[in-house]
This record gives structure tokens, sequence and C-alpha cells, in this order.
């Protein structure tokens, strides 16, 4: 049977990634074959588990399965019960039994699903199916050369909310394989299931910037601290648009390198081959996942590393893993001449601040270097055109909302409504100067704020649209679109419904596939 070219050149990518993919894993997993096989072994789910975590594989060339196994694998690794299953064999007790699902999704041809989804899509796909217990998420794999782009993974996305499951995390698209939409998919995970030291399965190539600016925005507040960073770097890497993702690396503290050196023996001195280059241990310990740090020894100085201290050193260099990226809002535009962020300062149980909000909020040093690297995100570019445009987010979720009303004032391009929300007007009115400027401008045709603790009765943003009901289906008639940006437990969820009671439900899922409903939630 001849095979179509396009076609072709589909398996022969996916084949490619495949192998790659293999060759990976030879070169680099050898060492600690033996010990990964027992972590498996110690690590697998037990045979019937009703409630561990189901990963739902339709695949047509073999690219789904290779990548629930990376799931599988990461889950696994860090404790979480886990099982990876082919669609064929979900059926209606099974779906209706799970707790959590993670599918996993190709589609093929001109918007088909899979082969191995037939059964599903006849059966089940087109019957109704409670699924109120359920939580879930989607990996939608395609190819954005196709009209119907990822058309199974949103057509399996709209069938699960309307049998009034309940999603993890929003949709994410991959096309052809594009490594940046696969470790947004790991960094979503490893937030869901609260281990965000998974390493990455492929790290991002940083570019090094220069943190210029780091300044508190929000002093006296009684929610966490927020800042405001500007980077810089030179003009080749200064290219993004509204609504693009910063990929961060982040590093340990200073203080924390040191003790784990210590407790190792180890000199931070000594020099090591990493990352195709020569550093020394202290730099590539400080970007790497470390095991936890025994008891404090006592301060030993640093002498000069001996040939075994050297080789020591390497062998632990080859066996640490490098930390994974952290994700932030870009909050500008590239004219004007920085790339800046809103960061919250996150605090861990035990008080350690949060890694990638650590690092940006205290430990890296203004003039230092940030080691950095821009994600396309298409799914919330602006639309290109002057047509109405309602932002809406809480806290630092403004950095999103930030950029492309500073996108919109450059392009001439004036229908636009804010509706902000944080927690008091005196101290989280963040950027507030530069809003009111909008507004006084007629950038903004519209501000709506919501301070929540400023008076008795709570007031969220999604109170706000509901005050505003009539205006929202007003600028929706004229053809607006509707950007959300911040957290999506809480904020982005009580929108959805809001805007649900406000538009309706066909209405609101018909502005999502024509790309007037986006959300950057996390």
């Amino acid at each position: 049977m001849l095979v179509p070219e396009r076609q072709a050149s589909r398996y022969l990518a996916a084949a490619a990634i495949v192998l790659a993919y293999l060759c990976f894993c030879a070169l680099f997993a050898l060492p600690s074959l033996r010990q990964r096989r027992q972590d498996r072994v110690a690590l697998a789910p037990a045979a019937g588990a009703e409630q561990q975590l189901l990963i739902v594989v339709a695949s047509q060339t073999g690219f789904a399965d290779l990548l629930a196994r990376q799931t599988l694998d990461s889950l696994q690794q860090v404790g979480v019960s886990a099982q990876s299953i082919s669609i064929e064999r979900l059926d209606a007790a099974r779906l209706q039994q799970a707790k959590t699902i993670l599918f996993i999704v190709s589609t093929t041809g001109e918007g088909d699903a899979p082969d191995s989804a037939s059964v599903f899509v006849r059966k089940l796909m087109s019957a109704s199916v409670p699924l109120a217990q359920l939580r879930y998420a989607i990996l939608a794999l395609g190819d954005r050369t196709y009209s119907q782009y990822c058309a199974f993974g949103h057509r399996l996305q709209h069938w699960l909310q309307q049998q009034q499951a309940q999603t993890l995390f929003d949709l994410i698209e991959v096309d052809r394989g594009e490594q940046g939409a696969l470790r947004h998919w790991q960094h979503q995970l490893s937030v869901f299931v609260g281990h965000t030291e998974m390493a990455d399965w492929s790290a991002p190539a940083y570019g090094n910037w220069i943190l210029q600016e780091r300044r508190l925005l929000n002093p006296g507040s009684a929610g966490g601290p927020a800042f405001h960073l500007a980077l810089s770097a030179t003009a080749s890497d200064m290219q993004w648009q509204a609504g693009d993702i910063a990929e961060i690396g982040p590093e340990h503290p200073a203080q924390y390198v040191e003790r784990w050196l210590s407790a190792h023996g180890l000199s931070g001195a000594s020099m090591v081959q990493a990352g195709g280059a020569r550093i020394s241990l202290r730099q590539h310990v400080a970007r790497c996942v470390l095991p936890a740090v025994p008891a404090m020894s006592p301060e030993s100085s640093m002498l000069p590393a001996t040939d075994a201290e050297n080789r020591s050193a390497q062998a632990w260099a080859d066996r640490l893993l490098p930390l994974p990226h952290r994700e932030y809002s870009i909050a500008s535009i590239p004219s004007d001449g920085k790339l800046d962020l809103l960061v919250r300062q996150m605090q861990q149980a035990d008080g350690t601040l949060g890694l990638g909000s650590g690092w940006l909020s205290r430990y890296a040093e203004c003039g230092g270097q940030i080691a950095l690297r821009i994600r396309e995100n298409r799914s919330f570019h602006a639309p290109p055109d002057d047509r109405p445009l309602i932002l809406i987010g809480n806290g630092s979720g403004l950095a999103g909302l930030r950029a492309h009303l500073k996108q919109r004032a450059a392009c001439g391009h004036h229908r636009n409504w804010l509706v902000f929300g944080e927690r008091q007007r005196q101290h989280d009115y963040f950027y507030r100067e530069e809003i009111m400027a909008w507004q006084a401008s007629g950038v903004l045709q519209k501000l709506d704020l919501a301070f929540s603790r400023d008076q008795p009765q709570r007031l969220y943003v999604q109170d706000q649209l509901a005050a505003q009901a009539e205006a929202v289906r007003l600028w929706v008639a004229d053809g607006a679109a509707l950007y959300v940006c911040g957290s999506l437990h809480g904020m982005a969820a009580a929108v959805t419904a809001t805007l649900t009671q406000i538009l309706g439900a066909a209405q609101l899922e018909a502005m999502t596939e024509q790309g007037r409903y986006r959300r950057d939630v996390y």
C-alpha cells in the first residue's frame, strides 16, 4: 500500500524521535540501570488497585506510548502509584471507578482518533457516563500543518466536561513532539503530585540573562511577597510575543550548596565535565537535584583537591540530574528592552523558600546571571486584530495580562477591559500607576478591581464579572475575546463557572473552539 508523502513524513519523524529517545536511554541510563530496575520493582503498583492513578494512551505511531512510559517512569520514581493502559481497555465501569486519569492521545489524519480509540469513541463518547468523581488531564499530540490540530484531544476534553469530570490543569497541545510543550506537561505533573524536584525529560537550552532589577511590590501585605524583576540579554535573545513563558533554570542557595559539599566530603573547587563544559563542582551542584543532606557537620577548610577527590567529584557530577525548570508568565514586550517577571515568593511548610521563587526573589544577585529560555505559548497569544479584549486575572497572573496590555497599547488597540483581583488595594495593587495611566489615556476602556480583604464580605474577580454580566454579554456580542491568567484552582474555575452562567455553556464552548476564550493558568 502506498503511503501519502505527508503521512510518511510523520511516521519517519515519530520513528526518529523514538530512536533518539532509545539512544538517550542507552547513553545515560546504563550506569544506574540495575538501581533503576530495583526502584521500579519496589514502586510498581499492586495489580488491580482501583484508586491508583491511570495513564490512558491512544497512540497511532507509537509516540504516545513512548510518552506514557516516560510519564509512568517519572511518577513511579517519586513513589506515585500509577498504571498505564491503552484506551481500548477503558470501559465505562473502569472509567467510573477511576479517581485520576492522565490521557495521552494522538490525532491522526484530518482530526480522527487513533485506531485503538475506535471502540471508546463509538461506545462511550456517544453516550452519557456520569464522571463527577474523576479528575483528569490531557496531553494532546498533533501536527499543526493539519487543519484539525489536536482535534481528538479537544473532542475528548469536551466529552469529559459534559460528563462533569474536573480538569487537573488545562489541556496541553504538542506540535510534532515539541520539547517545550512536553516540559510543560512534566512541570504540571510535578506540581500536581507535589514532587517539584522531578528532573526534566529534556533540559532547556538556557541562555544567560542578567538580573537588572528586583523590587518588592507589596510591602506590608498580608499575602506572600511579590517581586517585580527585570532581566536583559543580547538583542538576538529578546524575541517573544505577549503570552509567552519564561523557563527559568533555578539554583540552590550558596549556603545550601556548601553544606551539601561539606556533608559529602567534596571540594567545590574541583573541576568537572558537565553539559559539554568544564566547570567547578560547586557550580554544577548548584544546578542539580541533590540527595538529602545528612546532619550538619562542622565547617571544614577547603584544601586543594587531590586527584582522588577530583575523580570522586566527577563521579558525583555524572550521577546528578539537572534541576527542573520553573515557568513564569512574561510581563513585558521586547520593545521595552527588558524581560519583566512578576514572581510571588513561595514558602515550604518547613519555612524554606520555593526553589524557583526563592532563587529569583532572594538568592540570585542583581547583576548576576539567570539561566532563562523563552517558550512560545501560542495558546495565549493575542488576537491579531483590534477586537475587544477582556483580560481577567488575579495575583501574579497580572504578569501575562500586563504584557497583552502593553502590546495592545503599542498597536493602538484600545478596546480593552481589565478585571483584576488581589487582597488589599493599599498593598497589593501591582503596577497601579501604569494601570491608571492606561485608563487615563484610553488604552483601558473599562477597569474593574476586586480587593478581597477591603470589605467584610470577600470580593473576587468572578463577583465583578457577575455584577457586570450585561456588559460582558455586550462585549462578547461585539466579538470580544476573553483571556484569563492566574491561579487554576479557585480563580480560574470560578471565572469559568461565572462566564458559563452569563453566556451559557454552548457559547463559552464555541468561543473556546474559536480561540476567543484562552487561559494561562497554574
